[in-house]
Formats: structure tokens, C-alpha cells, sequence
């Protein structure tokens, strides 16, 4: 599972959408993105924990995170190099960065407590080798925290979630960002080769001993948390 031979064409959209991305990332998700970053990171991060935040686009996990727990010291990591310039002047200055894919991350084995992926892991090559890398790099005891879309495991939630997507998403993207915003329709065929929510939770368990996952908008919206 994974985008595949998909990724590039993903990336590039996700390259000509950085003028629109916020202003239209809060319209599609029907303003609860922020709300569920919040809900999955509650309790989850400690004071003086190493924090990568993977596939951290304009850092807005990141944001989150320092408000939920100032105390932490933060890395960003992004395939592409304007989000992470555009993320640097909106994070504390200390903030790490660096550029690359899930599935090679260039990081030593054990070095951070928390990874983080804020509507990011759907675009892994490899979702297997992503959370493989995930997990290689975090701590014993660490914690991966996945906010993202959901794919029910109720054919009827799924359908639901999936038209959505296909024809509604792209309707509320052009009136949030301009013609600009219909490059978000990439976002259905991400949604296509992501797991269904009880799937994923069965690859966090091929890795790490347990995983706690929450659900919203009848399972349109995952909260997970993976303990190593």
C-alpha cells in the first residue's frame, strides 16, 4: 500500500497548491483539522521530548504541537523544499529541518521520541517502509501520532466519505482557493490506495505493541496513536 508510481504526480500537486494550501486545506476539512491535530496529540508529547514531525508540509502539526507542549525540541521533514522554507518563519527558530521521503529517513536509529504525520503518511511510497522507518527511528517507549483522513471500514461510511472526496471536495476547494484549489482532487486518489481504518491499524501491529485509534466524521477521521 502506498501512492506508488502515484507519488510523483502528488507531489507536484501539492507544489502548485502552496499559495492556497492552508486557506483551503480548513475549507475541505470543514474546519476540523485543527481540532483533530489537538485531539491526537493530547497527552502524547512530554516535556524535553524529540519530536519529528514527517511529512511535516507548512509545520502545521508542528504549531500544534509547541502549543499543546513548548518543551519539546522539533524537527520538520518534508519531500518538498517550499513548505519546509515556507514552515521556518512560522516555528521558533531551533526547529530542525530536512528533506526527504518516509521511507528513508535520514535519522539514527532511536533518536526521537514522537513522529509525528499530519495528513501526511497517505502519501508514502510504501506505507510498509514508511512505518518501518518510523519505527526504527523512534525510541523504545516512543510514540507515533498519525492525524489524517479516514477510510471507514463500513461500506456505506466508506461510500460516503469516498464521494465526498471524488465530488463535493473539489466544488468547496475552488470556491476556497481559485482555479488553484482543483488540484486538491488529488486527494481522492490518495484516499483510493490508503488502508481501511482497521487495515492500517493491523500494519501499526506488524511494528509496535499497541495502538490506540480514534475515529470522527463516521470514521472520515482517524486520531492514532502507535506505541513502541
Amino acid at each position: 500500500m502506498g501512492l506508488g508510481d502515484e507519488w510523483g504526480g502528488v507531489m507536484d500537486a501539492l507544489r502548485e497548491i502552496i499559495p492556497v494550501y492552508d486557506r483551503v486545506n480548513r475549507a475541505i476539512s470543514l474546519g476540523t483539522a485543527e481540532a483533530n491535530r489537538r485531539r491526537g496529540l493530547a497527552g502524547r508529547l512530554r516535556a524535553g521530548d524529540a519530536v519529528l514531525d514527517a511529512g511535516s508540509g507548512f509545520g502545521n502539526m508542528s504549531r500544534t504541537a509547541l502549543s499543546e507542549c513548548p518543551q519539546i525540541g522539533l524537527t520538520l521533514h518534508d519531500a518538498l523544499v517550499p513548505m519546509l522554507r515556507a514552515a521556518g518563519p512560522r516555528l521558533c527558530a531551533g526547529a530542525d529541518r530536512s528533506c526527504g521521503v518516509f521511507e528513508a529517513l535520514p535519522y539514527r536509529d532511536g533518536q526521537f521520541d514522537v513522529v509525528m504525520c499530519g495528513y501526511s503518511l497517505r502519501d508514502a511510497i510504501s506505507l510498509r517502509a514508511a512505518v518501518a522507518e518510523i519505527h526504527r527511528v523512534l525510541r523504545a517507549g516512543g510514540r507515533l501520532v498519525i492525524v489524517d483522513l479516514g477510510k471507514p471500514d463500513s461500506a456505506v461510511a466508506r461510500a460516503g466519505v469516498s464521494a465526498y472526496l471524488r465530488a463535493v471536495l473539489p466544488l468547496v476547494a475552488l470556491c476556497a482557493g481559485g482555479r488553484l484549489g482543483l488540484r486538491f482532487a488529488a486527494l481522492h486518489g490518495t484516499y483510493r490506495r490508503w488502508p481501511r481504518n482497521s487495515e492500517l491499524r493491523d500494519i501499526l501491529l506488524e511494528r509496535f505493541a499497541r495502538v490506540e485509534l480514534e475515529t470522527g466524521l463516521m470514521g472520515g477521521a482517524i486520531m492514532v496513536a502507535a506505541h513502541k
